[in-house]
């Protein structure tokens, strides 16, 4: 706008607040009250559940079943009177207000590698389910689509994956389906890779370097452009030359803005960071609420426990020891961090416009010992199930106190109101403003894929 416009708008609005009694103080308390009750931008924290959670034995209980399916867990009631949770979860039970229990979810794969492929991009696993690896020819995942299609704020990226790329233990690639893929690995979100609960954390290349000024990084960007004003380059035809302008032009608004105080947890106090659990996960979540708070769009958080060097039982994978491990290890951690994470966003305002989606890749078998895809099941442990599992959905509008979908009675299938891992995916980017049909250049298949083929869940 010009400098004319803007006194013509100055003076139009000086005259009409004349006429209602107003002056110019009044024109900039009023300006400051409508920022204040501007709404927040919208984001979301996709918090993935390494290993398959059993949602028989934890959010989907079925007391009524014969002990070969129900267990030996007993449903404790929450604040929504109508619904019921795990003994072993009492605090997430008080929070049910704010949660919505998506029961019906549901796909065919049972190998872990492919089926979370298939909850981090949307769609199908692409290629035979025999390896767990990831490829350059895998789906771009969500958190890569919302990189290249979200909406950058305060400096900050528009996609965060922490605290770290999932990976099974012994195996020399990342776990499918997390990276941008055939969408070409530019297009990666930025992965703060570390222990948050370490008292050395650091998240390198976030903040200017101690010899660096502001004035100096300001320098050195109007060289940088004048370099491209110079005149045309000649580059590789295959070199992203955008992307690289696009990824530069992001570092600059980073670094300018200091947006890499939003990493740094020492400026939380202690008794916030005790409240979220002195783990790695923990820790983790509450650098993901200040990632949200600074205005980050996406933030993934990778469940990790200290269970992630075992190969057998990694996480929420429960092939042996079902219950010992829930009860004593997994509900713990979870019933500490999550339902503090719930607090602190809705305390600051921030539940209201950031969707939080818990889910794993699938769930577990509705029969104790049942073998379905690991001959590492035994009689005290559930095998993979995808066939019906449970997301968790809080904030970001969605209706809590609600269970949404239903399954079977021994909780082996949806029986009604079926969710896709390609439907929660429309109802994410929706929630963050991303055109699910849009296109984008699929570098393996050579011609143009629509980010998402699901349907948005309208009903939540």
């Amino acid at each position: 706008m010009s400098g004319q416009q803007t006194t013509r708008r100055h003076m139009l609005e000086i005259g009409g607040l004349s006429m209602l009694g107003l002056g110019t103080g009044d024109l900039l308390r009023l300006r400051e009250a409508a920022a204040a009750q501007a709404p927040r931008a919208k984001s979301c924290v996709f918090v993935f559940l390494f290993g398959g959670p059993s949602h028989i034995d934890l959010w989907d209980m079925k007391p009524t079943a014969p002990v070969e399916v129900r267990g030996e867990f007993q449903s404790i009631g929450t604040k929504e009177p109508t619904i019921r949770i795990c003994e072993h979860l009492p605090r997430l039970s008080q929070r049910m207000d704010k949660l919505c229990l998506l029961r019906s979810m549901t796909h065919r794969m049972n190998v872990h590698g492919p089926a979370m492929s298939e909850l981090y991009t949307g769609r199908p696993y692409p290629f035979p389910p025999v390896t767990d690896q990831s490829s350059p020819e895998d789906w771009p995942s969500m958190s890569s689509l919302a990189m290249r299609f979200g909406q950058s704020r305060n400096g900050l990226p528009p996609s965060i994956v922490l605290p770290w790329y999932l990976q099974f233990p012994g195996q020399s690639r990342l776990i499918a389906g997390q990276t941008a893929g055939r969408m070409g690995r530019s297009h990666d979100a930025v992965l703060v890779d570390g222990d948050p609960n370490k008292d050395d954390f650091q998240v390198k290349g976030f903040e200017l370097a101690e010899d660096v000024s502001e004035q100096r990084l300001v320098r050195r960007r109007k060289l940088l452009g004048q370099f491209d004003r110079s005149g045309p380059i000649r580059t590789n035809r295959n070199l992203d030359v955008s992307g690289r302008h696009r990824d530069t032009v992001r570092a600059f608004d980073f670094l300018q803005q200091q947006a890499g105080r939003a990493f740094n947890l020492d400026r939380e106090p202690t008794a916030v960071r005790d409240a979220y659990g002195r783990t790695r996960i923990g820790q983790s979540l509450l650098l993901t609420r200040r990632l949200i708070e600074a205005g980050v769009p996406l933030v993934t958080v990778n469940w990790i426990d200290p269970t992630k060097i075992d190969g057998v039982n990694t996480c929420w994978d429960t092939h042996q020891r079902n219950f010992p491990k829930l009860k004593t290890l997994l509900c713990p951690m979870f019933d500490q961090t999550f339902p503090t994470f719930l607090d602190d966003l809705d305390q600051r305002g921030l539940l209201e416009t950031t969707l939080v989606v818990a889910v794993g890749e699938f769930g577990r078998t509705p029969k104790m010992g049942e073998v379905t895809q690991s001959n590492n099941t035994k009689s005290t442990g559930r095998d993979h199930w995808p066939h019906a599992f449970t997301a968790l959905l809080a904030g970001g509008g969605v209706r809590g106190g609600q269970v949404y979908g239903s399954t079977t009675r021994n909780g082996g299938h949806v029986a009604d109101q079926p969710v896709t891992p390609a439907d929660l995916h429309a109802t994410i980017y929706h929630h963050l403003g991303i055109d699910s049909q849009q296109t984008y250049f699929d570098e393996f298949q050579r011609g143009q894929q629509v980010l998402c083929e699901g349907r948005r869940v309208r009903e939540l």
